[in-house]
């Protein structure tokens, strides 16, 4: 059994680029509504890879009673800027802000969370088209593909239908050929689909969804999920002590995808700072 260790891959991949961010001087402005704790620790996260990778980072805090219509504001504000290349509203916002009007206000070529409409439907088409993908799934194409693990005629099983995981991830993984199963709450005999898996992905944020049994031997399981158990630990959606000893590859949580969502935002801003410059 083979860790997939993003920690180590994200941090190549932030030096990858830093010739390329001398060159363009990207910079990424983030929008953070409100104190969660998860949030702020992601920012956190998200600066010192700025830093890195030496591109200019500029936060905007907001209270949580900021209305809709100052959030909207704001990012017209900075959709306007021709300064900045890359634009961040960290989710989840508070209830009274209704979140598909803010994503899509972000301008689609400044979207490096890749979100927008525009950036997901140009998905569908092929991976050339692939230019500012959500970053999870983008993160976790990276790590595969880092690994040398083959796609191309694989079951894929995505567990998890969300727009910023499950469903963008099921067309990547369609895109390079698998065969896939989106599955969700709604699917029944979950562990049906996930036994026929080459290729386990998982993002639902329920602890130890995936137990041993569900799983078969020589799976290749990418846990997205980012739970609290009782100790207060950080742990994924898979039974890791478990599923571990019949997997053939396994992402640590955490350490696993989640630095390499952070390494994604970072590609994707030089990305979005090179189109932006040659559009020029």
């Amino acid at each position: 059994m083979t860790i997939l260790d993003g920690k180590a891959l994200s941090e190549e991949l932030v030096d990858s680029v830093k010739d390329k961010a001398e060159k363009l001087s990207p910079t990424l402005a983030v929008i953070l509504v409100g104190e969660n704790p998860a949030s702020m620790a992601y920012v956190r996260n998200k600066k010192k890879a700025c830093e890195r990778a030496g591109i200019e980072y500029i936060q905007h805090d907001f209270e949580a009673t900021i209305t809709q219509e100052d959030l909207l504001k704001k990012i017209d504000d900075i959709n306007q800027d021709p300064n900045v290349n890359g634009l961040i509203v960290q989710l989840p916002l508070p209830d009274h802000i209704y979140v598909p009007d803010v994503i899509r206000s972000v301008d689609p070529s400044k979207d490096v969370d890749g979100f927008h409409a525009y950036n997901i439907g140009k998905m569908f088409l092929s991976p050339e088209f692939e230019d500012l993908p959500p970053a999870t799934p983008l993160g976790i194409v990276k790590l595969l593909d880092h690994y040398d693990i083959p796609i191309r005629g694989k079951e894929v099983v995505v567990v998890g239908h969300s727009n910023i995981v499950g469903k963008p991830i099921s067309m990547m993984m369609l895109n390079r050929d698998a065969t896939v199963t989106t599955c969700h709450i709604h699917t029944k005999d979950l562990s049906a689909h996930t036994k026929r898996a080459d290729i386990l992905i998982v993002a639902v944020g329920k602890i130890n969804l995936i137990t041993a049994d569900m799983v078969k031997d020589g799976v290749v399981v990418v846990d997205v999920g980012m739970n609290r158990n009782d100790d207060g630990k950080l742990c994924g959606d898979v039974d890791f002590e478990n599923v571990s000893k019949k997997a053939s590859y396994i992402t640590p949580v955490p350490g696993g995808v989640g630095p390499m969502t952070v390494a994604a935002l970072i590609l994707n801003t030089v990305r979005a700072t090179e189109r932006q410059k040659a559009s020029q």
